[in-house]
Formats: structure tokens, sequence, C-alpha cells
């Protein structure tokens, strides 16, 4: 049995817990604050709480520093360890200034995260399916592929890249957007309509404002010089639009969005929609669940837009284009009224 040292029990370290636990590592965990320590075990995220970072990675075969980017700084320039160790802060350049000579690591970023933070939104399922970035520089070849393969068991996708190019991706990727949440959100706070107009294209842009946000100067003030390129790009596209605007330039705006459209198909595994219509009455989230029971197709993702005061609504179901009529005839099954949007 692999042993792993958890530093930091929040929401991303006791999902690693989890996750690895569930492959048979033992856990040891160790946070600043007793309560999420605490908290963390009661969750089994931890096998045993340590006292000390020094208790917590005595004989450990891999350390995992999931603080805050500064707590995780402290934690790095101080170890000395023959284990393997990594990181999970979404900023990585800060990093490799404060590795010790000798100390086996490679940074690394799970592209993956929740609104709530804490140890009890943590889920051993938070990974799967999701980008783990792995980052290679200064590391050695063998120690790469270990930590490749220690994510890939948690159900992530490793990629591996630089820790310069992964700061430049994730500021457009996912600092970007946080930024531009934000700023949406308070443009149309204040306006005394808009609660009642909000739909679902403004809660999926918004969504990652609700996110806990006291990290997030930290990170942003470490990667900013990628993600006020970023920023300052989005600005001249958004001028762009306005100028177009401005002008009644309706073939340059057609464009414009055509060329969007087309590269937003492009990001991701070409899926169909099945919109499924939800009556006001108990056992309807269970019945979609047998049907997708029954037919066992591929949903990569689903969205529920309630009715008024939570009357029924609609569920969206994205899947892969060829298993639609599979889901529409488990769904005609279990007597529901379905939608296909391609």
């Amino acid at each position: 049995m692999s042993r792993v040292a958890i530093i930091g029990t929040g929401l991303i370290g006791a999902s690693v817990g989890l996750a690895l636990g569930e492959q048979g590592w033992k856990t040891i965990g160790w946070d600043p604050s007793p309560d999420a320590l605490e908290r963390a075990a009661e969750r089994h995220a931890a096998d045993s709480a340590a006292s000390s970072v020094a208790e917590a990675i005595d004989g450990v075969d891999l350390i995992v520093l999931a603080g805050p980017l500064e707590a995780n700084l402290a934690t790095l320039g101080q170890l000395d360890t023959d284990a393997l160790v990594t990181d999970v802060t979404s900023v990585k350049s800060p990093l490799l200034a404060v590795v010790r000579d000798g100390v086996r690591f490679v940074g690394s970023h799970p592209m993956a995260g929740r609104e709530h933070a804490g140890p009890e939104a943590a889920s051993a399922a938070l990974f799967r399916g999701a980008p783990w970035v792995i980052c290679d520089d200064g590391a050695s070849a063998g120690d790469v592929a270990q930590l490749g393969s220690i994510v890939a068991s948690t159900g992530a996708n490793p990629i591996v890249m630089s820790a310069r190019r992964h700061d430049e991706v994730v500021a457009a990727v996912s600092h970007l957007p946080h930024l531009l949440a934000v700023a949406l959100v308070n443009t149309v706070a204040d306006n005394p309509d808009a609660a009642d107009l909000v739909s679902g294209s403004f809660r999926d842009l918004t969504r990652v404002a609700s996110a806990e946000s006291s990290w997030w100067p930290e990170v942003l003030a470490s990667n900013a010089e990628a993600v006020t390129r970023a920023v300052d790009d989005l600005v001249r596209g958004l001028e762009n639009l306005a100028s177009r605007m401005r002008t009644g330039d309706r073939e340059g705006l057609a464009t414009v969005l055509d060329v969007a459209r087309e590269r937003r198909g492009a990001m991701a595994p070409p899926v169909a929609m099945v919109q499924v219509i939800l009556e006001d009455k108990p056992g309807e989230i269970a019945s979609v669940g047998h049907a997708l029971q029954t037919s066992r197709v591929d949903v990569r993702d689903l969205q529920l837009r309630h009715a008024v005061h939570g009357g029924g609504g609609i569920l969206s179901l994205s899947v892969r284009p060829g298993e639609v009529e599979t889901l529409k005839a488990a769904l005609t099954d279990e007597g529901f009224t379905i939608e296909v949007d391609d």
C-alpha cells in the first residue's frame, strides 16, 4: 500500500484523499485548521491526521501540497524529502523558484472544482474526465510518468506542459472567465428587472462568480501578466463587436459570430441534446434515472431549468449523437415528452 500526505484538506485536497483512498492509498492529512482536518477525517479523506507537516510526510511515497499558493510556496521551500512532491495550485511558475535541490517536485493542476469550498464538498469523483495538467519543468521523465499514472488513476486526463505555458493557457480559460463572470454579475445586479429575466445563458456564464473568493486575489496577482494580456484581448474583441454594431455592420457581425460558433464546436466532442419535459409530480427524476440506467448512454452534460417556483421544468441531457435514439426510446418508455436539439 502506498502512502500519501495531503497538506491542506480543503475541497481539492480532501477530494485527492478520497480519490487516492479508493485506489488503496494510505492517506495522511494535515491542515492548519484543526476543524478542516477533523471534517476531512470524518469524510474518510484522510485515514489519519498528523499534528505537523513533518509528521505527515514522514515515510510517505507522495506529498500533495493542496493549500493556497502562499502556503504551498512556504511549505515547498522548506521540504527536504525523498518522496515525489506535487501541488494542485492554479499558478505554477512561482513554485519552481522555491524548490530545493534534490527535491523531486512535479507541479500539477487539476482543472476541476466546485462553487462550494471545504472538505464537506469533496468528492472522489471530482476529477473524473477533467484535464489535470502536469508540469515537467526540471523533473525527470520517470517522475513525470509516475505522477501521470497516479493522476490517471483518479479518472482525470493528464496533460503535460511547461509551467509558463500552463499559466498562459489557464489565464485565458480559467482566470479570465472568472473575472468576466464577476464583471457581468456586477454590471446587471443593480438593474431592478434583471432577477426576473435571468435565464440559462446568464447562469452558465456567471456560475463561477459563486465560487469561494478568498484565494482568488492571490492567484490573480501571481499570474497578473498573463491574465492582464487575456483581459486586453477580450476587451479588443468586445470593442470590435461594439464597433460593428455602431456602424450597422451586420455582415461583419455575422462573420464573427459564425467563426465563434464553429470554433466552439471544435473545442468539444460533438453532442446532441435531448430535452425532457418534467411534470410537477414526485418521481420524475427517478424515472429519468431509470431511463439512463436501461439505455446505458454516455451522458456528457445535463442541466435542469425549473419552472416558476419549482413546478416541473426542462431537463437537458447531452449525449453522443449516435445514442440519441436509444435515449429517446428509454425516455418514451418512461412516459416522458421529449425534444431533440442537434
